[in-house]
């Protein structure tokens, strides 16, 4: 059944679903921020923008589509940010200009309404310049209106319409240099598409993941930035600056053009509107100061933001370049043939993680028994190391799992968990491991090392409890081993040393001790010397691990 007609529920659903959209692919948007200057990121002041107006929008319990239409207006306005941001609000505010004089909304109302969303929009900007989003807008616009009274279904509408925006998009880099030198299309105008499609979504009743969608990136064939082709002499004025003028005097038509000349008598990238109350301003200059005193005889200031350009764009090529940088460096280690053994290991500490790296491991994935990994993340590092057979050393009982369901997921690579539990079931297992023997004979090798190892950790209660026969008051000294709590204390090396009388048996041959952040070098080894005294035929080694936490993190073999 065709829809030939939207109300203000209707409109409200497919205004808040277009921001949604444009919120989930903001740092893609981001990416294709090329011009004019890199002044801020389009992504980001195109959501801030347009998320001010969705914040009052969601607000109407029962919208009218004049509150409606007043929402998104004021709301977009205030919230503007950056050039895009401002000519998103204007577009806006045109088309409420319209839209809020009617019950319902047809296809030739909607078309006049973008029409009106145009016209407002290039004249909010000084000197506008196509192959921008004001080029999509317009090519947009111009479709609805050839459209619109041969088409009622406005599914069937806005379906062409956006395709139709798609290609103006696509044909940007042929009107500003700068986008072709780079390889992308203007960014403020793929913005306004993701609203556009995030608003025929909802039209269509189709229920989205925005979060999903975000974590995907953009459509494919879409092209890093290289910000190359912009160089620094190209910015002739420094400074963007933005701030919103609360009128306390007479502001009409010859006030305005005056205040526009003065700005572009200082400046460019102007964009100056008002509604009455306000006056919102941007100008790319190299005097802030004196476009805030302009400003000022007007009436009063606020929301007044100036950014050095010059510094960011500097930012930007330094990052863009780091980036290209470990980009290609990851691609070409994929490149490479498969090694036959991959190493992955989860480890809490710069120390432990340095004795794993020392082993042969190849990722680190940073966690353990306050932050544990997800499945996602033993996803992740699997896919960065090249190897056909990748063992993964969970090394703590709560993660096993997380790297079972990796390893069910992954089929183009061997994939083995040994279910290490403790910090020195991993190191043990990594020193078993032989380069010469087969997956089936490693695994069998380091899964019986595990099982040869005693582990101890030393921590403290967080709350009052009985467990193990033990009565434990928050804040005491606990020492913890494979499967129950053997010692609680109130001094640290004296729950430690009990722990070790615990574990040793007389067939101790190794003590091995990590000692964690909170501890000092001089403690640890004070700690051996008392192990020594009483173990005198038991080799005892002090490593530094680093770890959060848990004091020392020891093994008895």
């Amino acid at each position: 059944m065709a829809t030939t007609t939207i109300d203000a529920e209707v409109l409200k659903k497919l205004f808040l679903a277009g921001a949604a959209n444009l919120e989930a692919k903001k740092e893609w948007i981001n990416d294709l921020n090329v011009f004019p200057v890199p002044d801020g990121d389009t992504g980001t002041n195109m959501t801030l923008t347009i998320m001010s107006a969705a914040k009052e929008v969601n607000s109407l319990a029962a919208p009218t589509m004049q509150t409606l239409s007043k929402a998104i207006s004021g709301g977009s306005l205030r919230g503007a940010r950056g050039n895009s941001g401002v000519i998103l609000s204007q577009l806006l505010r045109g088309f409420t200009k319209v839209v809020r004089d009617y019950d319902e909304l047809d296809s030739i109302i909607i078309s006049t309404a973008f029409q009106k969303a145009v016209e407002t929009a290039y004249k909010a900007v000084m000197k506008p310049k196509e192959g921008t989003i004001l080029t999509v807008a317009r090519g947009m616009a111009d479709k609805i209106l050839d459209l619109s009274t041969e088409i009622d279904d406005l599914e069937e509408l806005l379906d062409k319409v956006i395709k139709y925006g798609d290609e103006v998009l696509e044909h940007t880099p042929d009107l500003l240099p700068v986008l072709k030198q780079a390889g992308v299309v203007d960014s403020g105008g793929q913005g306004l598409m993701q609203i556009m499609k995030g608003a025929y979504d909802a039209l269509m009743g189709k229920e989205i993941d925005y979060e999903a969608v975000a974590s995907q990136g953009g459509p494919s064939g879409s092209s890093e930035v290289s910000a190359q082709g912009l160089e620094e002499k190209e910015i002739k004025f420094g400074y963007c600056t933005e701030f919103i003028v609360m009128l306390e005097k007479p502001y009409d038509a010859a006030k305005e053009a005056e205040f526009k000349a003065y700005l572009e008598s200082i400046g460019d990238s102007i964009v100056l509107v008002s509604d009455g109350e306000i006056v919102k301003v941007h100008v790319h200059t190299n005097h802030p100061g004196l476009a805030f005193e302009k400003g000022l005889t007007f009436g009063s200031l606020t929301r007044m933001k100036v950014d050095n350009m010059r510094e960011e764009h500097q930012e930007r090529v330094i990052a863009n370049a780091e980036k290209a940088a470990k980009e290609q460096a990851e691609q070409a280690k994929k490149d490479e043939p498969k090694k036959k053994y991959g190493f992955i290991s989860v480890s809490a500490g710069e120390g432990l993680s340095e004795i794993f790296k020392s082993l042969g491991v190849d990722y680190i994935i940073e966690g353990g028994q306050t932050m544990n990994p997800s499945t996602e993340d033993m996803l992740n590092a699997i896919d960065k190391v090249n190897a056909e057979n990748v063992f993964i050393f969970p090394n703590n009982s709560n993660i096993i799992l997380a790297a079972n369901q990796a390893q069910s997921i992954v089929e183009d690579k061997n994939i083995i968990v040994i279910p290490t539990k403790t910090i020195p079931q991993g190191i043990s297992a990594l020193i078993a491991y032989s380069e010469e023997a087969s997956p089936e004979e490693n695994t069998e090798a380091m899964t019986e090392e595990i099982a040869n190892i005693k582990s101890g950790s030393v921590t403290y209660a967080v709350r009052d409890t009985e467990i193990d026969d033990k009565t434990i008051k928050q804040g005491d000294i606990m020492g913890i081993g494979d499967k129950t709590i053997l010692s609680v204390g109130q001094n640290i090396q004296d729950v430690t040393k009990d722990m070790i009388e615990q574990l040793a048996g007389d067939d101790a041959e190794l003590i091995s001790i990590y000692y964690g952040s909170d501890v000092t070098e001089e403690d640890a080894n004070a700690l051996a010397n008392a192990v020594e005294a009483v173990y005198p035929d038991v080799d005892v080694e002090v490593n530094y691990g680093g770890q959060p936490i848990y004091y020392y993190i020891l093994s008895v073999e």
